[in-house]
C-alpha cells in the first residue's frame, strides 16, 4: 500500500500548489514543496517496477510497509497543519453569517525541517528498494530450475473432480473441437476457483475427444515459468522424449512445429498469466492459427484469469473467448449435496437450509467444495446448518481463509495502481451492488487512487481502472445497456464475490487501509488505530456508547473516510465526525433530525452525503474543498407544491470546487452576484424552479442534469413548464432526466409543447417521466441527431397511437417504453435505422406493433408484462429475422401472471452454420 500512500500525498501537495484559496506567507514552493513532490514522483516510478513480479519477499513487504507508514505520517502532519490554520482563520464565523476570507494565508515555515527530513528519508528508502529489487531478480534467476519443475505439469493430469454444471459450455467446446474446421485457439476466462481447469479436464478426458487426436498435451503454466521449457514439455507429450542433440539442430520452437505438422494434437495451456507464453509458442504452430487449413492438425485450449492474456492470443477473434459463469442456485445445491452426502440422499430436514447455504456461496465451485468439506465433518442437524446459513458461526470464514491461497495471486499480480482500487471494494457490505457513479465519485474524493495528472479527466481514468479490474476477473459489472452508443453507460452497477471481499477486507486491515465495524466487538481501539478509513456495516453501532467513545478516543483521528454503508436506519444515531482530516463522509443511510454542525469543522472534506429534511446551514460554505454534495430527504408526507421550496442556501455559490450536487426536490437558488460554479458537471434532483436563465448560465459546463417537477393542483402549470425552455442553453449537456413526481393523467390535460429549444443539440441520453405529452411531440426528439438513448416512463407520452414516419427517422440505439396507454405503434420502413435494443414494459394496451426491422442491427427485444397480442407480434419479428439468417437477435419475455418465461433465439438449422457461428460474440469490457 506504499504506492497508494505516495499518490495520496502527491495529490495533497498538488492541491496546495494549485489552490486558488491558499496564499503562502513565504513562498515555499521552490524551497520546500517542490523537492518533496519530485522525490515522490521518483518513489512512485520505483514502486511501479514491482508490477507483475512473480515473487515477493518478507523483506520487500516490510520495506513497502515502512514507506507506507513514513509517507502517511508526513501527510498527516501536513494536513493537520493546514486544517488548523484554516480553522483558526474562520472559527469566528462558524455559527453566524459573518463574511469569511475567500483566500486563506498558510505558513509552512514550521514544517520546513519536516519537509527536508522527509526528502532525505525518501531518498534512503528508494535506494534500499532498488537494492531489494535487484536481489529479487538475482534470486529468481538462481532458482529457475526449481520454478519449472514445481510449477509446470506436463504429465497430462487427470483431475479426480466431478464437473457439476457448465454442460452448455462443455457441449459448445466439444462440438468445436470435433468439427472439421481450420485451426483455432479457444480461451476460457474466469476468476480463480470458478472451474476453468475442471471444465477443460472434462474435455481432455472425453473419449470422443481423445479419439479425435493422435496426441494430447497438458501444461500447467502458472505465474513462474520458462518459455523454452513449456515447448519442451509439449514435445515430451506429443512425441517420445527427444534428446538435446535433436533439438539443438533447429531449436525447440521449430522442432515442435515440425512435429505438429505431422500429428493432430490437443494442447491445453492451463493457468496462463502472461501473454508472452502465446507470443513465444505462436510460431510453433503450422500455418498460423488464423490461416485456413483444410486438414487441421492442432487445437489449443487456454485457461486464464486475465482477459488481456486471452485477447492477446485471440487477436480480436472474440468468438474464441468464453467467460466462465458462476453456478446457478440449482447447480450450486447439486454440487454441495454431492460433496456432503455422495451417493446417499440428503435428509429432507436439511434440504431447504442446505439450498440456502449453497446460495450463500454465490456460485463459486471452489467455495462450495470447501464449505461442503467443513459441513461433512460437522454435525448434520438443522440447528447447526441454520447457523451456517445465517453465518452465525465460523464455517464461511474458515472456508474463505482456506481458499485465500488460491485467490491471493489475483491480487498480488495486479499492477500497483489497481491494488488500492480493488481493496476499496471491500468497504461495501457483502452482496452490495455498487453504483458505478458512487464508487467513482468516492475514488475521486479520496485522492488515493488517481495520479495528479489524471484529475482533469478523472472519471475517464476511473472507468478505465474498473475495466482493468473486470479484465482481471476480480469485479463483475451489471445492468448493461447499449455499449456501442452510450459508452460508459454499459456499467451501471458492479460487485465482487464475497470470497474476494473477505480477502480485500483482510488485506486492507493488515495494511491500515480500512477497518470494518459489523459488531460491537470490532470497535476496539487497537483495531482502529492508524486505519485510514472506518466502514460501518451496521449503522446502529454508533448508538452503543462504548463503541462511540472508543471511536472518539483519538483512535480514529487520522481517518480520511467514514462510510456508514449498512442498511438504512430511520432513527438518528450520533455519528462520530471529529476526525478533522476526513475527506469522505457518507452517512446517507442514517436519518438526521438536525444537521450535524461538527461537519462544518471538516475543512478537508470533499464528499458529503446525508439524509436530512431540514435546511442546510448557510455556513456550509465553509467547506470550500467540497466536491460532492449529496443531500436526500427522508420519505415523508408533504403538501403539494412543497418541492418548489429550497433547502439549499444562497452561499452554495461560494463553493467553487463543487463538481456534483444532488439535492432531491430543492431549488438551486439564484444569486445576484456574478459568480459561477465552473467545475459543476452534475446537478441532480433539483426542481424545475432552478431552470432559469440566471441560474443555468452560471453552470454552463453542466454535463448531466436531473429535474424533479411537482405539479400544482388546479393550475395549468404553464409557467413551471416554461422554465424548461432554458435547458437548451446548456451546450455541453450530455444527459437529461426530467420526472414529474405527481403526474396527472386525464383526458384533455396536456402540458404545453416541449419546444426543440428545451433539448440541447449534443444531448445523448434522455429520460422523461410523467409529462403526458401527445405522441405527435416525438417529432421534436427526432431532430436530435446525437440522441442515442431514450427512456419514456410513466406516461411520458400519452395517447392510443404513435406513428414513426420515414421522413422523420429516429437515430437512437436504445429505446425504452414503460407504463403508457399506447395501443397501436406503427414504424415506417427506415423509421428506426439504428435501433439495437428495444425494451417495452407494462404497456397493457399495446396490441399492435406494425414494424418490420429492416436494418439487421437490432440485437435484443425485451417485453415485460405486456399484452399477449404484443408478445405474439414480437415472436413474429423474431421468426422473420431468423428467416433472413440473422441469428443474433435475442428475445426476452417475462410475465408476472404466468410462469416467468425467458428464452434466447435457438441456433439456425445446422446446414452451413459452424460451431464458431453459434458461440455468442464476446462483448469485452467496453464502457
Amino acid at each position: 500500500m506504499a504506492y497508494a500512500a505516495v499518490i495520496s500525498l502527491m495529490n495533497t501537495i498538488e492541491g496546495l500548489r494549485n489552490s486558488s484559496r491558499i496564499s503562502f506567507d513565504v513562498t515555499p514552493c521552490p524551497e520546500i514543496i517542490e523537492p518533496a513532490y519530485e522525490e515522490l514522483k521518483s518513489l512512485q516510478e520505483i514502486l511501479k517496477r514491482l508490477d507483475g513480479s512473480s515473487k515477493s519477499s518478507i523483506r520487500m513487504n516490510a520495506l513497502d510497509a515502512q514507506i507506507r507508514d513514513a509517507v502517511s505520517q508526513f501527510e498527516d502532519k501536513l494536513e493537520s497543519h493546514i486544517s488548523n490554520q484554516f480553522l483558526s482563520q474562520s472559527d469566528e464565523s462558524i455559527d453566524g453569517d459573518e463574511s469569511h476570507p475567500l483566500v486563506v494565508s498558510i505558513d509552512l515555515q514550521d514544517l520546513r525541517l519536516d519537509f527536508c527530513s522527509f526528502v532525505e528519508m525518501a531518498k534512503r528508502m528508494e535506494e534500499e528498494y532498488v537494492d531489494q529489487l535487484i536481489n529479487m531478480t538475482e534470486e529468481e534467476e538462481d532458482d529457475d530450475d526449481e520454478v519449472v519443475s514445481s510449477r509446470i505439469d506436463f504429465s497430462g493430469n487427470k483431475l479426480n473432480t466431478k464437473m457439476v454444471g457448465f454442460s452448455d459450455l462443455f457441449g459448445l467446446i466439444k462440438d468445436g473441437i470435433m468439427g472439421d474446421e481450420w485451426f483455432r485457439i479457444l480461451a476460457i476466462v474466469g476468476m480463480a476457483g470458478i472451474g476453468k481447469t475442471t471444465l477443460v479436464n472434462e474435455i481432455f478426458q472425453d473419449k470422443m475427444v481423445l479419439s479425435r487426436f493422435e496426441r494430447c498435451a497438458w501444461v500447467k503454466v502458472g505465474r513462474k515459468f520458462q518459455l523454452h521449457e513449456i515447448a519442451r514439455n509439449i514435445l515430451a507429450q506429443v512425441k517420445h522424449p527427444v534428446t538435446d542433440e535433436e533439438i539443438s539442430e533447429k531449436g525447440v520452437s521449430l522442432y515442435l512445429k515440425e512435429i505438429l505438422k505431422k500429428k493432430r494434437c490437443l494442447i491445453v495451456l492451463d493457468d496462463v498469466w502472461d501473454r508472452s507464453v502465446w507470443d513465444y509458442l505462436r510460431s510453433s504452430f503450422p500455418y498460423g492459427y488464423e490461416a485456413y487449413d483444410p486438414n487441421p492438425t492442432s487445437q489449443i485450449l487456454l485457461t486464464t484469469r486475465l482477459q488481456q492474456v486471452a485477447n492477446a492470443a485471440l487477436q480480436a477473434n472474440y468468438d474464441g473467448m468464453k467467460e466462465m459463469r458462476f453456478l446457478n442456485k440449482e447447480e450450486s445445491w447439486d454440487l454441495l449435496r454431492d460433496k456432503v452426502f455422495g451417493e446417499d440422499p440428503c435428509p429432507l430436514k436439511l434440504e431447504k437450509v442446505g439450498q440456502k447455504i449453497a446460495e450463500n456461496c454465490e456460485g463459486l465451485p471452489l467455495l462450495i467444495v470447501r464449505v461442503a468439506d467443513l459441513l461433512s465433518k460437522a454435525e448434520k442437524t438443522p440447528e447447526y446448518w441454520n447457523k451456517v446459513a445465517e453465518k452465525r458461526n465460523s464455517v464461511f470464514v474458515d472456508a474463505y481463509d482456506q481458499i485465500l491461497e488460491v485467490l491471493y495471486p489475483s491480487y498480488e499480480y495486479l499492477p500497483q495502481h489497481l491494488k488500492a482500487c480493488f481493496l476499496y471494494m471491500g468497504v461495501f457490505p457483502q452482496n452490495y451492488e455498487i453504483p458505478r457513479s458512487k464508487l467513482i465519485n468516492m475514488w475521486i474524493a479520496e485522492g488515493t487512487f488517481l495520479e495528479p495528472s489524471m484529475l482533469e479527466k478523472s472519471e475517464y481514468h476511473a472507468v478505465n481502472y474498473l475495466n482493468e479490474l473486470i479484465s482481471n476477473s476480480l469485479v463483475s459489472s451489471h445492468r448493461a445497456t447499449c455499449w456501442w452508443f452510450v459508452g460508459q453507460e454499459l456499467m451501471k452497477t458492479i460487485s465482487i464475490h464475497s470470497a474476494l471481499g473477505h480477502m480485500a477486507t483482510k488485506i486492507a486491515r493488515m495494511n491500515n487501509f480500512f477497518h470494518v465495524l459489523s459488531s460491537r466487538f470490532d470497535g476496539l481501539e487497537e483495531d482502529m488505530e492508524f486505519q485510514r478509513r472506518l466502514c460501518i456495516h451496521n449503522n446502529i453501532l454508533f448508538g452503543i456508547r462504548e463503541l462511540y467513545e472508543s471511536v472518539g478516543n483519538d483512535s480514529a483521528s487520522i481517518a480520511r473516510s467514514l462510510l456508514c454503508l449498512g442498511p438504512f436506519h430511520r432513527y438518528p444515531v450520533p455519528v462520530y465526525v471529529n476526525s478533522r482530516l476526513l475527506r469522505v463522509l457518507d452517512a446517507l443511510n442514517i436519518r438526521f433530525y438536525e444537521f450535524p454542525l461538527k461537519v462544518l469543522k471538516l475543512v478537508r472534506l470533499k464528499y458529503l452525503a446525508l439524509t436530512y429534511n431540514g435546511d442546510l446551514p448557510t455556513s456550509i460554505s465553509k467547506l470550500r474543498n467540497l466536491q460532492f454534495l449529496i443531500i436526500h430527504r427522508h420519505t415523508s408526507i408533504h403538501s403539494c407544491g412543497s418541492l418548489s421550496s429550497s433547502y439549499v442556501p444562497l452561499e452554495i455559490w461560494d463553493m467553487q470546487e463543487l463538481k456534483h450536487i444532488e439535492v432531491l426536490g430543492s431549488n438551486l437558488p439564484n444569486s445576484n452576484a456574478s459568480v459561477s460554479l465552473e467545475k459543476l458537471s452534475k446537478l441532480l434532483g433539483v426542481s424545475a424552479y432552478s431552470c432559469t436563465k440566471g441560474v443555468l448560465e452560471r453552470i454552463s459546463n453542466l454535463k448531466k442534469l436531473g429535474i424533479q417537477i411537482e405539479l400544482v393542483v388546479d393550475d395549468d402549470n404553464s409557467e413551471l413548464f416554461g422554465r424548461l425552455n432554458s435547458i437548451g442553453s446548456l451546450r455541453n449537456l450530455d444527459s437529461l432526466k426530467c420526472v414529474v413526481v405527481n403526474p396527472e393523467m386525464r383526458c384533455g390535460v396536456i402540458p404545453p409543447p416541449a419546444p426543440r429549444s428545451m433539448f440541447p443539440p449534443n444531448l445523448r441520453k434522455l429520460t422523461l417521466s410523467g409529462l403526458g405529452y401527445p405522441w405527435e411531440y416525438m417529432s421534436i426528439l427526432a431532430k436530435l441527431g446525437n440522441l442515442s438513448v431514450l427512456k419514456l416512463q410513466c406516461y411520458a407520452f400519452q395517447g392510443p397511437r404513435w406513428e414513426i414516419k420515414e421522413d422523420e427517422p429516429f437515430t437512437f440505439g436504445f429505446l425504452q417504453i414503460e407504463d403508457t396507454d399506447l395501443a397501436e405503434w406503427k414504424v415506417a420502413p427506415g423509421g428506426m435505422p439504428c435501433i439495437r435494443k428495444l425494451s417495452i414494459k407494462h404497456c397493457y394496451n399495446l396490441e399492435e406493433l406494425n414494424w418490420e426491422p429492416d436494418n439487421y442491427v437490432i440485437s435484443k427485444i425485451e417485453v415485460v408484462d405486456c399484452n399477449p397480442s404484443l408478445v405474439a407480434r414480437v415472436n413474429q419479428i423474431e421468426a422473420a429475422q431468423l428467416a433472413r439468417q440473422y441469428p443474433n437477435l435475442s428475445v426476452s419475455l417475462h410475465s408476472s401472471w404466468d410462469d416467468a418465461k425467458r428464452r434466447s433465439t435457438p441456433a439456425p438449422v445446422e446446414s452451413k452454420k459452424t460451431f464458431w457461428d453459434r458461440v455468442p460474440l464476446h462483448s469485452g469490457n467496453l464502457l
